[in-house]
């Protein structure tokens, strides 16, 4: 195994590791309507920003997920989700819960796939369909 795998390997078992790792049940749905829960990934939902023109800390809120890609693949996406600029069609939607048990649903606004690793880091927003 080639250190490029190895480093792939490793990145999996930690993004999805629920035990002692970063993973976090997250679902995924297609603009299809076809929708995978339980897979795992990492999660991120945090209230605070720095503004790009002054550098200085705003409120405000950023949503992100990292899940892998052949857990996707597994999972029966045959394309990785994407952020869906139409407001006539419908995107793709994450769903997580947050260390409360509170259930949240954003809607993927910008898709980073690092395919030299195997993940997918997904910018959110939130969603109310």
């Amino acid at each position: 195994m080639s250190l490029r795998e190895l480093a792939a390997a490793d990145n999996r078992a930690i993004i999805e590791n629920n035990t002692d790792g970063f993973g976090w049940p997250v679902s995924v749905t297609d603009p299809a309507g076809l929708t995978v829960s339980g897979l795992m990934g990492f999660s991120t939902d945090v209230a605070q920003l720095i503004d790009p023109d002054t550098g200085q800390a705003v409120s405000g809120r950023m949503a992100a997920v990292a899940i892998h890609i052949a857990s996707l693949t597994e999972a029966g996406f045959t394309t990785l989700p994407r952020g869906i600029a139409e407001s006539k069609s419908k995107p793709w939607v994450v769903t997580f819960d947050d260390i409360n048990g509170n259930s949240f649903t954003f809607k993927v606004q910008q898709s980073n796939p690092d395919r030299t690793i195997g993940w997918l880091s997904l910018l959110l927003e939130v969603y109310n369909p």
